[in-house]
């Protein structure tokens, strides 16, 4: 049923993947799926606040966040699964909807927490990625 699981993942936040990668590991089994590990580093907006760091920051913190997510995905994800890594670079929602077209996947896979004051206005990243999402989106509760 699902051959291309898109999972997201906050390698600083612990939960945004202790409940989720389970779920991940179990319908990537399950279906014989492809499980497509992704994280998003995120940007600074404004070039102002770049500006300040040096000229390779950004080239430097993709490759450490690469070396992270692979380790990390040697650490929780089974050998036995097909995997891919992905890491990404900019806003989470927009970097996880631009994946979802570009790797075709038919179910994201993410956890979200209990909504703040602040998201109501905002809107969390998991909300804005089932509105716009073209294929299922599993939301598992952290």
């Amino acid at each position: 049923m699902y051959q291309h699981i898109l999972l997201a993942v906050d390698l600083e936040a612990e939960d945004s993947w202790l409940k989720s990668v389970p779920e991940a590991v179990s319908y990537a089994k399950a279906f014989g799926s492809t499980l497509h590990v992704m994280t998003v580093v995120p940007d600074f907006g404004m070039s102002i606040v770049g500006s300040f760091f040096p000229k390779d920051h950004e080239g430097k913190m993709l490759k450490e966040a690469a070396k992270q997510l692979h380790e990390f995905v040697s650490e929780h994800i089974p050998d036995d699964i097909q995997t891919q890594v992905i890491v990404g670079h900019g806003t989470a929602y927009e970097e996880i909807l631009v994946m979802q077209e570009k790797i075709d996947c038919d179910l994201i896979i993410m956890s979200a927490h209990r909504p703040k004051m602040q998201d109501y206005l905002l809107g969390p990243n998991a909300a804005r990625v089932v509105r716009h999402a073209n294929c299922s989106v599993m939301v598992v509760r952290d």
